[in-house]
C-alpha cells in the first residue's frame, strides 16, 4: 500500500517547491464532505479544493451529468467547432446575472483567466489602461492577475517586473484602523496624484475577501465605488471567484449590498470540482472586443460545462442558497461557544456571509495583534485530529471555513468538534 510519506518523498523529488500543498497527504477518495487519502484514514473535508466544491465531492448529479458528456465528446475547442453545453450555460449564467438588462457570458478554465480577461474586456470597452484593485484582495498567479493582487508573499516576490498601470487602495477593516472614508480619500489621493480617472478601465474588487481573510466589503463602499466607476466611465468588476454559486446565501456576494457590477468574473463552484471558469457581463461591454480577441484552447471545456449545469440544477433543487444559511448559523454558534474557553488561543472577529465563514487567532485577549504561529498550529492539529481545514489572511492569522454546503449535519458536528480540539491542543 502506498503510503503518504513515500508519496511525499517522490513529490519532493518530482514537483518544484514553488507549488506547495497545504497538508501532507494525499487523496486516494472523496464523498461528499468527507475525504479519504492513500492509508484509509478519514478527513471532514472544510477546505472544499479552496471553495471549489459548494456542492460537495461527486455530487451524484454532477457525475452522471458528466459520464453523459464523456459518451460523447471530451473536446472540440469552442473556436473551431462550438457545442450546445456551452451556449446553454451561457444563457443560464445570463438569466442569474446580479444586474439589470442583457447579459453575455465567455468561459474559460481558471480564476485568473476569468479575472485577467474582465480586465482586457474593460480595457477593449474604454480603450483606457488602468485597473485599480484593492490590498488584500487576490485575483490568480498569472502576470497581470498577480499584479492585481493585493499581496507581496508569497505571489509577486521573485517574479521580476509586474505589469504596469495597476494601482491599490486600502481595503476597509477597522481592526487594522482603515475605514471606509480612509479608502475612498485614497482613490481621490490615487486620482489627484497618481492616474487620472479618464485613463482608468476598470475597479475590480472581491465583495468579500478570500486569501485576504474573508472580509466583507462594507455595502457604503460598494455604492461609492459604483457612483465614481458611473461619473468617470470606468468598469465595475466584482470578482466573485471564491464567494459565488450559493457560498454566502446568495448566488453571489454581491446581491447583498444591492449594487450592480457591470462585469462578474467566476469560477471555482462553477465546475462542480471541474476546471471552468467565465465572465457575465453587461451585453455592449462583452462585445467590445473583436472577433479572435478572446478565447482559449480549453476554455469552456464540454464536459466541464455539463457539470456546472449540474451544478445549478443542484443549487435550485437542492435549496443550498437556503443551506448556506443554515451551515453558516450553525457554525457561528458553535465558534462563540468555542471562543468563549479559556482553553482556546484567543479568537476574535467571528465573521461569515452564509457559509463563508472565518475567524481571527491573536496574542492576546481585547487586542488585535496577529497570531500566525498559532494559526498554523491549529490547522496542523486539525490534520491530525482528521479535519482538513486552511488558513489565510493578510497577515496569516485567519482561519477559513468552506464545507460543502450538502454537507450531513452530522459531519459538521464532528468537524467543529475536531476544530474545537485542535484549538485546545494548540494552546497547550
Amino acid at each position: 500500500m502506498q503510503t503518504n510519506s513515500d508519496l511525499l518523498a517522490r513529490r519532493m523529488r518530482a514537483v518544484p517547491r514553488g507549488v506547495v500543498s497545504a497538508h501532507p497527504v494525499f487523496a486516494a477518495r472523496s464523498e461528499n464532505a468527507e475525504l479519504w487519502d492513500v492509508e484509509e484514514r478519514r478527513y471532514g473535508d472544510f477546505a472544499g479544493g479552496i471553495a471549489t466544491l459548494n456542492v460537495g465531492h461527486r455530487h451524484p448529479k454532477v457525475m452522471a451529468a458528466v459520464q453523459r458528456q464523456l459518451g460523447l465528446f471530451t473536446h472540440t475547442a469552442f473556436q473551431v467547432t462550438a457545442y450546445e453545453a456551452y451556449v446553454a450555460l451561457a444563457e443560464r449564467l445570463n438569466a442569474i446575472a446580479p444586474f439589470c438588462g442583457e447579459a453575455k457570458t465567455i468561459l474559460f478554465s481558471t480564476g485568473a483567466e476569468a479575472t485577467e480577461n474582465a480586465v482586457k474586456i474593460s480595457r477593449a470597452k474604454t480603450g483606457r489602461s488602468a485597473v485599480i484593485a484593492f490590498a488584500g484582495g487576490f485575483h490568480g498567479r498569472s502576470l497581470l492577475t498577480m499584479a492585481l493582487t493585493g499581496k507581496v508573499l508569497p505571489y509577486k516576490k521573485q517574479f521580476g517586473t509586474l505589469p504596469g498601470e495597476i494601482f491599490h487602495l486600502p481595503f476597509p477593516l477597522p481592526a487594522h484602523g482603515v475605514s471606509v472614508e480612509d479608502s475612498l480619500r485614497a482613490l481621490e489621493t490615487l486620482f489627484r496624484s497618481d492616474v487620472d480617472p479618464s485613463r482608468v478601465a476598470a475597479i475590480i474588487i472581491e465583495p468579500i475577501l478570500g486569501e485576504g481573510g474573508f472580509h466583507e466589503a462594507p455595502r457604503e463602499l460598494l455604492i461609492a465605488l459604483r457612483t465614481i466607476c458611473d461619473t468617470h466611465g470606468i468598469i465595475f468588476i466584482a470578482d466573485e471567484v471564491q464567494s459565488g454559486f450559493a457560498r454566502t446565501g446568495r448566488m453571489f456576494a454581491i446581491e447583498h449590498s444591492g449594487v450592480e457590477p457591470d462585469l462578474v468574473a467566476v469560477a471555482k463552484s462553477l465546475g462542480g470540482g471541474f476546471p471552468l471558469s467565465g465572465v457575465i457581463g453587461r451585453a455592449p461591454i462583452m462585445d467590445a472586443p473583436e472577433p479572435g480577441g478572446l478565447g482559449g484552447t480549453f476554455a469552456g471545456n464540454p464536459v466541464s460545462c455539463a457539470a456546472a449545469m449540474a451544478v445549478l440544477d443542484t443549487i435550485e433543487e437542492e435549496k443550498l442558497l437556503e443551506r448556506a444559511e443554515t451551515v453558516g448559523a450553525q457554525t457561528l454558534r458553535r465558534l462563540e461557544k468555542i471562543a468563549a474557553r479559556n482553553d482556546v488561543p484567543p479568537i476574535c472577529a467571528i465573521r461569515g456571509r452564509g457559509a463563508m465563514v472565518a475567524f481571527d487567532l491573536i496574542r492576546r485577549r481585547g487586542g488585535y495583534e496577529p497570531d500566525a504561529e498559532t494559526t498554523k498550529r491549529v490547522t496542523q492539529a486539525a490534520l491530525a485530529e482528521g479535519l482538513i481545514l486552511l488558513s489565510c489572511g493578510i497577515h496569516g492569522n485567519a482561519i477559513r471555513l468552506l464545507m460543502p454546503l450538502t454537507i450531513p449535519f452530522s459531519v459538521l458536528d464532528e468537524g467543529l468538534d475536531h476544530l474545537e480540539r485542535a484549538l485546545i491542543s494548540a494552546a497547550a
